[in-house]
């Protein structure tokens, strides 16, 4: 395994990891919440664009050239043809939702607490980018899959 695969992926679970602790948070928002909620999607902010840097480098440098002829080679070539397709779209949004979020901890920081319709948004969204980026790694792992497959199938 390429270590930005790995790194990709540390990264972006961690990131999606830090906005489940948001969604947990602004579930019983009171300031110390909002306030830690602020941080922590500060630094899954970081940890997500970290992540989504890694890999688009990976997919540019590796993937395109040496994986991806392989899978689609393979007994599983649907693991590029659904999941890579599918991730690479997924994976464009992920990021910028989480910018977001941010966002919206920011601007309203001080109304969360008196206005439940905000911490409901923010919820929703940080569970949104939970959702997705745990989706992300079921996908990866579909597409890893499909790459030992294929060398399985050339080495038997």
């Amino acid at each position: 395994m390429h270590i930005l695969v790995g790194l990709h992926a540390v990264l972006g679970e961690i990131g999606a990891l830090a906005f489940l602790w948001v969604f947990v948070d602004l579930l019983n928002p009171n300031e110390t919440r909002i306030k830690r909620a602020c941080r922590v999607a500060l630094i899954g902010v970081i940890l997500l664009f970290l992540a989504w840097f890694a890999g688009g480098y990976y997919y540019l440098t590796q993937y395109g050239s040496v994986v991806k002829p392989v899978i689609k080679a393979g007994p599983t070539p649907w693991a590029h043809d659904i999941f890579t397709e599918t991730k690479e779209h997924i994976f464009l949004f992920i990021p910028f939702l989480a910018v977001l979020a941010y966002g919206l901890l920011e601007r309203y920081r001080d109304a969360i607490h008196e206005n439940r319709n905000i911490a409901v948004a923010i919820v929703i969204l940080s569970g949104l980018i939970v959702a997705m980026a745990f989706a992300m790694a079921g996908m990866g792992f579909i597409i890893s899959s499909g790459f030992r497959s294929a060398l399985e199938s050339k080495i038997l």
